[in-house]
């Protein structure tokens, strides 16, 4: 395996651009690969950052909220689609769906009252009386807003719902059986003092760590970067009695879009989602006072990075989590695996290869690895191509284009979709 040299050097250029200290760990296909930490973690301590310094991660708090709220749904206990007042009685402005509230697509205002004006986190009483005057800064679905205050009531659905307090919940259910240890609600052990870098001074003040209170479901953990590469596989793949890779998937599908006319930035249910060199990373930022996160994965590699930093400015964590992680594919590149003839077909599955056409257009349908597969002729990767699965006497497309239609074989010719498929081009039937 190769040198993580040209990892190394990204960490330190990292923090030598005025940051006390960065942290951060790469995965691959649910192994840590590579973890390092380069500054100071605590200078009236003079305590030297480690891979497992603690510090605050934020809003990486939501991926967890909105993972406690899909495990509920899976249960039966709450649809996306339910509005926040269906399990909050008695809430004013209670309309906004849970679905739009993970994405950011309910139009809530950004946050619960003045808190990061004066200090003060609302208690539970307080956040629930705060709705009486909330403002909607966009109409529902009108497009992406923000909302600290969403994820803060999500995490009061997942306390009504599960009948125990939100960090209960989540310790019990999320943190404990995935095994990160050094993730937590308060420091524990070894952390990182949070600072503000003065930007004409290059000096540094202490920042304070404030009890997010009732809005802890938005961004109270504080973790390590060992720990949040772990998270990283669990967003990528699910893990057994927490969540199915089935429900992850629907995590990843994108419902708002930070720049409807710039694909620069997604929201999925909970997750972030952002392209980066060709591949679509998911995860989540995070900022709290002298303290800037990030964690994202590429699903389809299984290669992700965290990266953490107790400075509250000049980071962009969340880029250069993006950026380990696409290094990390120079480094240890996917093997390439060598062509071999498959098995024979089933003879039903024979008779289906070769080209069709629909709409004037060609498909090609092959059968590969043990399925039954078709792509539209010249069309760009990702576009057209679509994997079936039988289905009674037919088939399904599983995975692709027309994902969840039915394929039906009749006589001479296919229907897929509604759509004809014949052997040879013609035009719709008069």
């Amino acid at each position: 395996m190769s040198t993580p040299e040209p990892l190394d050097r990204l960490l330190q250029e990292r923090q030598a651009d005025r940051l006390p200290s960065v942290a951060a760990a790469v995965v691959r296909k649910g192994e840590q690969v590579w973890a390092n930490a380069v500054g100071t973690a605590d200078y009236d301590a003079q305590l030297e950052a480690t891979p497992d310094t603690q510090y605050r991660i934020g809003s990486i708090t939501k991926t967890f909220t909105a993972t406690a709220i899909m495990q509920l749904r899976d249960e039966g206990k709450l649809d996306l689609d339910d509005r926040l007042e269906q399990h909050l009685g008695g809430i004013a402005n209670g309309t906004p769906t849970i679905r739009r509230m993970l994405s950011h697509f309910s139009g809530l205002q950004r946050e619960a009252g003045d808190m990061f004006v004066d200090g003060e986190s609302p208690d539970e009483e307080r956040l629930l009386a705060l709705m009486t005057e909330v403002e909607f800064a966009l109409e529902p679905a009108q497009g992406h807003h923000y909302s600290n205050l969403a994820f803060a009531l999500l995490g009061q659905v997942v306390a009504r719902e599960s009948g125990m307090p939100y960090t209960q919940y989540v310790d019990e259910r999320i943190i404990g059986p995935l095994g990160l240890t050094r993730t937590t609600w308060t420091p524990q052990g070894t952390k990182a003092q949070g600072y503000l870098v003065d930007e004409y001074a290059r000096t540094v003040w202490k920042e304070p760590e404030t009890d997010l209170a009732a809005t802890t479901p938005a961004g109270q953990l504080w973790s390590t970067v060992e720990d949040l590469g772990r998270w990283a596989t669990f967003l990528a793949r699910g893990a057994d009695g927490v969540l199915d890779a089935s429900t992850i998937e629907q995590m990843w599908f994108p419902h708002a879009m930070f720049m409807p006319d710039n694909w620069v930035l997604a929201w999925g249910l909970g997750l972030m989602l952002a392209p980066h060199e060709g591949a679509i990373y998911g995860g989540h930022g995070g900022a709290m006072a002298g303290h800037l996160a990030a964690v994202y994965i590429d699903r389809k590699t299984e290669v992700g990075a965290a990266a953490l930093t107790n400075s509250g400015t000049r980071a962009n964590m969340d880029l250069f989590a993006m950026q380990l992680a696409a290094k990390a594919k120079e480094v240890w590149p996917e093997p390439i695996e060598p062509w071999r003839p498959e098995e024979e077909p089933p003879a039903d599955v024979r008779a289906l290869l070769g080209r069709w056409w629909s709409e004037g257009n060609e498909f090609i349908f092959h059968w590969e690895r043990g399925s039954l597969q078709a792509k539209i002729a010249g069309s760009p990767a990702g576009r057209g191509e679509t994997t079936f699965e039988r289905d009674g006497d037919g088939w399904r497309a599983s995975a692709g284009r027309e994902r969840g239609e039915r394929l039906r074989i009749e006589g001479e010719q296919m229907v897929w979709a509604g759509y004809a498929f014949t052997r040879a081009q013609e035009p719709f039937k008069a």
